[in-house]
């Protein structure tokens, strides 16, 4: 059987014994046994029917408690609800007994039972100690048995479960003793076993173990940090007990001949140490010398002569600050050495402080004498410059103990503007004396450097119909002269460009070379423009020089297209005529629009604004050309209505509209009456080169005699009674004559000489014949093999 299992029968025996003796019925459970558990059947111990438990209305009633039982209606159990923990139901260790009361009451009759719940301990906590670091000062000069208390662990745990006994880790130097209080509580001393010296071990670090009685036992560790207390046990000590010392004569006053250092072994105030000349110490010796009680530095107090005294003898005495101070002595031999004790001097007989940047090598910057009071080897002196390889000075012997300095090398302020020239003098004693003198010399500027930009060109872009007085660019120039030499005019190196000066287009700041815009620019008609900018010192001479600017006009789309073709004045319908036969795919009219912007902004598309029939013409996107996507039912209207949009690729996009009005007829006559004529003024090719101009003139040349002599042919024999079909690509243009003369078309020869040489390549006659009335004029593309035709003059339109 489960030893759990056992002892819990064990306890349920035991209650049902102490049931038989009193009134009250008692159980007796361990602490913290899990939810569920079954302690007792209260209907067979109580002698109630378990089957009239629920009728009954059974129920448990807690006195100052949470409710840790229930009790089964079914079967009369009684089982643990909420995991009951010793401790915090018996916090008080007064008693080793911990009871839980309750009330079981039933109805029908109503009957009230008492019953208490023994809860027993278990060993469920280990021992602590109320603080983990236990610290403790003793003096080393304690005594072995000396006692010392300390802090006791404490176990909630209960009767044999609570503190056994106490360990302590392995020492030399202490033990521990426990003992036990009236309420059975132990307590532990720390006892000592051996002296303690300091000096060997400061610090003596325990472990104290706690360990309860329980099965298993539980333990709980504290550390003791025993700090061991100093007495004044140990004298200071000097480590040699005479020392030599060699000394200069002429020393200095206060110069450090030694320090000494006397060590004690104790800490605090008995190791704190003060020196002393003892009786010993002559007085003489005292006035040349100086001990300071703290630090133990010996000093010179006095001149010190060698021919006077040569060698001098010290007593000191080291005490520690103790109440019953210990001390410790030592004998300082001062040996005083012969020395060259005169130094050389420089004396500056000449200088100037300032030299110009090109003054010429050789050129004298001082005049320097040297002396040595001594005599022999000890009076010779030595004249040097400090760091001589990096200066552009030498010194140059004149005469003797006289010295010129010289300039070496040329000079640029720019490298570097000042020196600080350091003469040092040197005698030949031994040890030599040496002796230094810096003079400091300004290099002044002369205007020798031109000024500079950091770019040979400055690119600036600049979108067209910009604002007059914008700033393009801060052109700045760098001079590494200084004072009026470094000062810097800027101006524009006039130019002209179509006989308009430069000074007019642009303006620079003179004085920071900020460059500015002084009108609007377009870049339809200026493009970029190349010219210089100067930057001039102050100087005299003055030096300069200068920078091309490149400005490049970026494009705007600040042009709406122009629709060339089919001309018409502003908000005027064109009207065209085809004829109601015309085949599917057939040229109704092509719309051509300039844009005088470049790039993307002057790329035209094409597109139906509104249509009458969108099932019966189609506009091609790019090319303009408006042609039947099938051919002329009775069904469909004869006049057909087009808008037609033109937009440029721009950003925003801009646009142009046109509206056609479409005719149809059975029959489209064109009469011509005068000499017809083509277009002879271009002006797209003035790009081109020489040659290929020459070779179109010609050829352009010989097209117009063919086609002037076929028109003259043609019209010397007109038939006005008959008229010939029109060819399916013939293209009437009409307007009111009246408005010529208010309109203007740049670009319409440009318009006429595309269309001319579209037609001439397909093999047909292209031409411009005015109509009657003078009505305006009329383009034809005419097969080669195609009689020409006879148009009445109200459907005639004009094109300029």
């Amino acid at each position: 059987m489960d030893p759990w299992r056992r002892r819990e029968l064990g306890f349920v025996v035991l209650s049902a014994i102490w049931s038989l003796a009193s009134a009250v019925t008692r159980y007796s459970i361990p602490e913290e046994i899990p939810v569920g558990t079954v302690i007792a059947n209260i209907a067979t111990d109580l002698g109630l029917d378990a089957h009239s438990l629920l009728e009954r209305k059974v129920k448990l009633d807690y006195i100052h408690s949470k409710k840790y039982l229930e009790i089964n209606k079914d079967t009369g159990e009684l089982y643990i609800a909420e995991e009951i923990d010793r401790e915090y139901l018996c916090p008080a260790k007064t008693s080793s007994f911990c009871f839980l009361k309750m009330d079981v009451i039933i109805e029908s009759p109503i009957r009230i039972f008492n019953i208490e719940l023994e809860i027993m301990d278990i060993n469920d906590n280990a021992p602590q100690f109320r603080r983990e670091r236990i610290p403790l000062d003793i003096s080393e000069s304690a005594t072995p048995g000396e006692r010392f208390s300390l802090t006791n662990a404490v176990d909630a745990d209960v009767g044999e479960n609570s503190i056994e006994t106490y360990y302590l880790s392995d020492s030399d130097t202490f033990t521990i003793e426990i003992q036990s209080g009236s309420d059975g509580t132990k307590y532990v001393d720390l006892v000592l076993k051996a002296s303690l010296d300091r000096e060997k071990q400061a610090v003596h670090t325990l472990t104290l173990t706690a360990v309860d009685g329980g099965m298993p036992a539980r333990s709980g560790t504290a550390s003791i940090i025993v700090q061991v207390l100093d007495t004044n046990d140990n004298a200071p000590q000097f480590d040699r007990q005479v020392y030599s010392v060699d000394l200069i004569e002429n020393a200095p006053i206060g110069t450090l001949i030694m320090q000494l250092n006397a060590t004690d072994l104790d800490e605090g105030v008995n190791a704190e140490v003060t020196y002393s000349f003892t009786l010993y110490t002559s007085e003489k010796t005292q006035e040349k010398f100086s001990l300071d009680p703290n630090s133990g530095e010996i000093r010179v107090k006095d001149m010190i002569d060698f021919e006077e005294v040569k060698s001098f003898e010290m007593y000191v005495e080291a005490k520690d600050k103790a109440v019953n101070p210990l001390s410790g002595q030592c004998k300082i031999l001062v040996f005083i050495t012969d020395l060259n004790d005169n130094h050389p001097e420089i004396t500056i007989k000449s200088f100037q402080s300032s030299i110009k940047e090109n003054d010429p090598i050789g050129t004298v910057i001082a005049v320097i004498s040297v002396s040595d009071r001594d005599s022999g080897d000890n009076g010779k002196v030595v004249l040097s410059i400090h760091n001589a390889e990096m200066l552009p000075f030498a010194l140059k012997k004149s005469s003797e103990d006289f010295f010129e300095l010289t300039v070496t090398e040329s000079l640029d302020r720019e490298v570097k503007n000042s020196y600080d020239i350091t003469l040092y003098v040197t005698d030949r004693g031994t040890p030599p004396l040496t002796d230094n003198e810096t003079i400091s010399l300004t290099i002044l500027d002369v205007n020798d450097n031109a000024p500079t930009f950091p770019q040979s060109l400055y690119t600036i872009h600049l979108v067209e119909n910009n604002e007059p007085g914008a700033l393009l660019a801060s052109l700045t120039a760098r001079d590494p002269d200084l004072h009026e030499n470094q000062y810097l005019v800027y101006f524009i190196v006039e130019k002209e460009i179509v006989n308009t000066s430069m000074s007019m287009l642009f303006s620079i700041n003179p004085e920071n070379g900020n460059l500015y815009a002084l009108r609007t620019f377009d870049y339809e008609r200026e493009k970029e423009f190349l010219f210089h900018i100067e930057a001039r010192d102050s100087g005299l001479p003055p030096l300069s020089s200068n920078v091309t600017v490149h400005i490049i006009i970026l494009d705007q789309n600040d042009n709406t297209p122009l629709i060339v073709s089919p001309w018409r004045p502003q908000g005027a319908v064109i009207e065209e005529i085809i004829p109601r036969s015309s085949d599917k795919g057939s040229l109704v009219t092509k719309v051509i629009a300039l844009d005088a912007d470049s790039m993307q902004n002057s790329r035209i598309t094409y597109q139906f604004l509104q249509i009458t029939d969108t099932t019966l013409f189609s506009l091609d996107q790019y090319n303009g050309e408006i042609r039947t996507t099938r051919m002329f039912s009775y069904r469909d209207p004869r006049q057909q209505r087009l808008v037609i949009i033109a937009r440029d690729n721009g950003d925003p996009p801009r646009s142009a509209t046109v509206t056609i009005k479409i005719s149809t007829v059975e029959q489209v006559i064109t009469r011509f009456t005068e000499t017809t004529e083509v277009p002879i003024e271009y002006d797209l090719f003035t790009d081109l080169n020489l040659y290929l101009l020459i070779g179109l003139g010609s050829v352009l040349f010989l097209l117009l005699i063919t086609i002037l002599v076929i028109i003259v042919l043609k019209c010397q024999e007109p038939k006005p009674s008959q008229a010939a079909p029109q060819g399916r690509n013939s293209i009437v243009s009409q307007r009111n004559s009246s408005t010529i003369a208010d309109s203007t078309l740049i670009s319409s020869d440009a318009y006429w000489y595309s269309l001319f040489l579209a037609e001439t390549r397909k093999g047909k006659v292209v031409v411009r014949q005015p109509l009657p009335n003078g009505a305006g004029f009329i383009v034809s593309s005419i097969p080669g093999s195609a009689a020409l035709t006879e148009t009445s003059a109200s459907r005639s339109s004009t094109l300029q």
